[in-house]
């Protein structure tokens, strides 16, 4: 069943995260599903999300529309299951220039309960449009939402927090499990970011655009997707004099690497996703040997689409440049759905990753036994909520 949240063209077309926060309402202090959201020209909104209209606000909630399937009444679940998106009304923001992602710090030494209300945002002040640029600058911002939100009442600036900033284009970045050091891809090769204290070295010098990069084995291991095609290692254990990229550890793609995601349950595998479309399993410690597994039918010829996938890490979503929407079995490459329900591009998905957050979750949240495959999704029509029958 898939639902379309009117009032929301062009929010979301970047990047959507699930964070769980506390709101402050009429009614008091609640914990709160929330939603973020990155579109077009670095704009940034935050929207309470409920189970029924009476968790939100009925006369500031999205209009809802059932947009797939069609003949719903046949089905044995039906409308019900819908999440109510609150009014972002006070809670958005405009950062000065284009996002590039959004990501959520998935693990730390800091609380569980604290962790989960963090975001990370990567600030790209050169877009595509403006590739090649030397004059302006990338940065990386936290977005607090530790403290409760007062949806209505504007966000502060305050909030946001800029770690660091670059003399370069950030395309991506991503951090470690511990919450530690995020690792940053810009035009010029890798820098490896202390997040505590805002100070960073370059790793990996390139010539070629890093478009996408995933931390795994704790860190020690920076994997990279590159606009020249090719997807390498970088040992972050090696000093920068002596680090050389091993060839074994290295492949390359039939196009520009868009997206890298590794998996949590089995960190030596990870996603990758190409700008022709392709979609691939690798096993980092084998990639000079190809791919283990590939997922066939996505069309795709220049656009930098995001992978989502589920918590249960079975299955993977993915947008194509002919407005379809796709999922596949992981593990056997089986194309399990193509649907099209919009006439853009389904360019952002985010399913609410439940490792990091299971501890502090566990005794008082029953999401996963509700709606264990929820998944949100962005494009420039708007926000769409996808639940797997």
């Amino acid at each position: 069943m898939i639902w379309k949240y009117g009032g929301t063209k062009r929010i979301a077309n970047v990047a959507l995260g699930h964070v769980v926060a506390d709101v402050s309402s009429q009614h008091g202090l609640t914990e709160r599903d929330i939603v973020v959201s990155v579109g077009a020209n670095g704009l940034l909104c935050i929207f309470p999300v409920g189970k029924t209209e009476e968790e939100v606000d009925p006369m500031e909630n999205h209009k809802v529309d059932h947009v797939w399937p069609l003949n719903s009444d046949t089905l044995p679940r039906r409308k019900e299951l819908v999440k109510e998106l609150g009014s972002s009304y006070g809670s958005t923001t405009c950062l000065a220039s284009e996002v590039s992602s959004l990501m959520s710090l998935r693990k730390s030494c800091l609380p569980a309960d604290i962790l989960s209300k963090y975001f990370l945002i990567k600030s790209c002040l050169n877009s595509i449009t403006t590739l090649g640029s030397e004059n302006t600058s990338g940065s990386v911002y936290l977005l607090d939402l530790s403290k409760p939100l007062h949806f209505g009442a504007s966000v502060q600036i305050q909030e946001f927090h800029e770690l660091a900033s670059f003399k370069q284009t950030i395309w991506a970045a991503d951090c470690d499990h511990e919450g530690n050091r995020a690792a940053i891809g810009t035009n010029r090769g890798v820098m490896l970011l202390n997040m505590e204290t805002g100070g960073s070295s370059r790793v990996f010098d390139c010539k070629s655009d890093v478009l996408s990069v995933q931390l795994v084995q704790s860190g020690r291991v920076i994997i990279c997707g590159l606009r020249n095609k090719a997807i390498l290692t970088v040992d972050t254990r090696q000093k920068q004099i002596k680090r050389r990229i091993d060839k074994s550890l290295t492949t390359s793609m039939s196009s520009s690497v868009c997206c890298l995601s590794s998996l949590d349950l089995w960190d030596q595998y990870f996603l990758a996703s190409s700008m022709d479309g392709s979609i691939k399993l690798y096993d980092h410690r084998l990639m000079q040997r190809g791919p283990v597994q590939s997922y066939e039918g996505n069309v795709n010829t220049h656009t930098s689409i995001k992978l989502g996938i589920d918590p249960s890490e079975k299955v993977v979503m993915s947008g194509g440049e002919d407005c379809y929407t796709r999922l596949w079995d992981i593990k056997t490459g089986e194309m399990l759905l193509e649907v099209k329900f919009m006439n853009s591009i389904p360019s952002a998905v985010c399913w609410p990753r439940r490792g990091a957050f299971t501890a502090a979750w566990q005794d008082h949240r029953n999401y996963w036994q509700d709606h264990s495959l929820g998944a949100w999704l962005g494009s420039y029509e708007g926000i769409y909520y996808m639940d797997w029958l």
